[in-house]
């Protein structure tokens, strides 16, 4: 045809049309392919694709199967689904119009919803559409949105981490890590509620450090700090993920250890406790030797156990473990003979 697509009253030059339809084939009645636009011809890239055989190249599914020519005149005007025999089979788009004097058809194509996936699996540009197509503009459009989307995700999730960090720090104490009064109060209250639903119950423990007062007296405050991370690394040795562990005063600790637990292993850890922090310490050549004493209660032995008397009991039965002569545990219960008073229990003796 001379490099022209010639039809009665009107001819376009197949260069401009290829500008204005990148994606166009002009078929012959036979079924050849006697022209391509630029970007389709890159599509196929390995095949020339002018002179094959239209049905060789695309296999058409939609509105039907059609194998033949003949089968394909009919459906001029309609929406043709159809795809590249070749991989990676890039689904189309396509129209197909008869043209005048017999000279075969126009089919215009494009990719449809597909149309993403196709700009990366052929490495399209915006030079591969018609100057008049929207499709890169849109595609550009829809990276910077979610290009938008995933940076505000991803400030989202530091603002997340953020506040954990802020809201672990709000609850933890800031020399030893363990948790700190606040936290305390919260789990505590969390393991009387669950108490009440009809939990297993919990024990409480109140350390204090005997000696410590020596340590930092004698030795300063950085030794002082040594010993209270010794003490942290120690209560987090003999105790669970799952239990509390506060530091709620100078030195001074409260564990909430899950149960079910009983006086007997309570005895039994407290006395590891004490065991860890009697090993000394060295502080710049020099020994710091300090030790614990633990008052100890069970929610077990009350009838309706609340934050303030478990405290308060934990806190005297500590004062029972200071004045017995210190590093030793003692629990206190509820007793049947006492009328509810308080009565310790059997200590380890130290």
């Amino acid at each position: 045809m001379d490099g022209a697509l010639r039809s009665d009253p009107a001819c376009i030059a197949e260069a401009e049309l290829g500008r204005l339809m990148p994606m166009f084939l002009w078929i012959a009645p036979s079924g050849h392919i006697r022209c391509v636009g630029p970007t389709l011809a890159k599509l196929c890239d390995g095949l020339d694709l002018v002179g094959m055989r239209f049905f060789e190249v695309f296999e058409v599914s939609r509105p039907q199967l059609v194998a033949t020519m003949v089968e394909l005149r009919p459906l001029a005007g309609q929406r043709l689904h159809l795809s590249l025999r070749q991989p990676p089979r890039t689904a189309l788009r396509g129209l197909c119009i008869p043209l005048l004097d017999g000279q075969g058809a126009i089919l215009n194509l494009s990719f449809g919803i597909r149309v993403a996936a196709a700009v990366r699996e052929h490495a399209l540009s915006n030079r591969d559409f018609a100057p008049t197509d929207l499709t890169v503009e849109l595609l550009y459009l829809t990276e910077v949105k979610e290009a938008v989307m995933e940076e505000l995700a991803a400030m989202n999730r530091r603002l997340m981490v953020a506040q954990r960090a802020a809201e672990a720090q709000a609850l933890s104490d800031a020399l030893t890590g363990l948790a700190n009064r606040r936290a305390l109060d919260q789990a505590l209250a969390r393991a009387l509620a669950a108490v009440r639903r009809g939990g297993v119950g919990f024990a409480l423990l109140h350390l204090d450090l005997d000696f410590f007062k020596a340590v930092n007296d004698t030795l300063g405050h950085a030794a002082g700090d040594l010993v209270l991370s010794h003490v942290a690394e120690v209560l987090r040795a003999h105790t669970r993920v799952e239990d509390v562990v506060a530091r709620v005063g100078g030195d001074e600790f409260v564990l909430i250890l899950g149960g079910p637990i009983d006086g007997e292993e309570v005895m039994k850890i407290g006395a590891r406790i004490i065991a860890g922090l009697e090993r000394p310490v060295s502080f710049e050549g020099r020994e710091c030797r300090i030790s614990g004493s633990i008052g100890a209660t069970l929610s077990a032995a009350y009838a309706a156990p609340d934050a303030d008397r478990l405290l308060s009991d934990a806190d005297s039965a500590l004062y029972v473990s200071k004045r017995r002569g210190r590093g030793r545990c003692t629990i206190h219960w509820v007793g049947s003979d006492d009328a509810g008073g308080m009565k310790p229990m059997p200590d380890n003796g130290g």
